[in-house]
């Protein structure tokens, strides 16, 4: 599929997705938007990718919201708004409904919508010079959208200080609160996070599907009720050809070939 605002690229089977609009610090538009959503779509629907980056061309990761499309904000209905606001909020539900690993490498600022894309995926890295912040404050909004996210990622104190100050924080602030798990210099960051990507690509695409579900899932469970959900999905994983053939791999000292069932 031919995009506008991505560049799409392959490096064995990690699916590298790049936001393409560097000179609006790759800040999000509907268009982008829909267009994110559905080369998500595409690499997981992809039996030749097991993991996906998602990145920034230029010096920014993503700038948010098009700031442009917030001073039209007034002059749209209510019914218009709403609409916008659940096309928006489907590409945040992105990292709910993955199957494969998304890891975030934050190149450069990563602001409003951008810091919840980097909150949505499942490993995110970043490179020294980079910021997180939800300025959304100042102009006169609330990240409504991505505080869901936010919550999630930095924990609730955290992201309600950063949504109503309006501060953002370092790279190095962001590894420290659990944001992101590694931070490295600019020229290394792509190519430590395609290496993590393709390590964890490497592994049983059924247990992957199945941690992914395991993690989503039970993050807002009571906790009696997420150990019984997490025995079903342990059932599921004893009983896979993946395990067996694991096992297998492992007494026979060979690499598993995994077959996802």
């Amino acid at each position: 599929m031919k995009y506008e605002h991505l560049i799409v690229e392959q490096e064995n089977r990690v699916r590298v997705v790049f936001m393409n609009r560097p000179e609006k610090r790759n800040a999000l538009n509907e268009k982008m938007a829909a267009e994110l959503i559905a080369a998500l779509y595409e690499a997981d629907a992809d039996s030749g990718v097991g993991a996906v980056v998602l990145t920034g061309k230029g010096d920014s990761f993503c700038a948010g919201g098009d700031l442009s499309d917030f001073a039209q904000a007034s002059t749209k209905t209510a019914p218009v708004l709403h609409q916008e606001g659940m096309a928006s909020t489907e590409m945040f539900k992105m990292g709910l409904k993955m199957t494969k690993p998304l890891v975030a490498a934050v190149n450069g600022h990563a602001i409003g919508g951008g810091y919840g894309l980097a909150a949505m995926c499942h490993l995110a890295l970043a490179n020294e010079k980079a910021k997180f912040g939800t300025p959304e404050i100042k102009v006169g909004i609330f990240p409504f959208v991505i505080f869901p996210l936010l919550i999630r990622a930095v924990g609730p104190r955290r992201a309600l200080e950063m949504a109503l100050t309006g501060r953002s924080i370092s790279a190095a602030e962001a590894k420290e609160i659990g944001l992101v798990n590694k931070v490295c210099p600019p020229e290394d960051l792509l190519r430590e996070s395609l290496a993590l990507a393709s390590e964890v690509a490497g592994w049983s695409p059924l247990v992957l599907r199945l941690g992914l579900n395991a993690f989503n899932t039970v993050m807002d469970m009571e906790i009696n009720k997420a150990f019984d959900y997490l025995n079903t999905l342990r059932v599921i994983d004893f009983m896979s050809d993946d395990l067996k053939e694991g096992a297998m791999a492992f007494t026979q000292k060979r690499s598993p070939q995994w077959s996802g069932r």
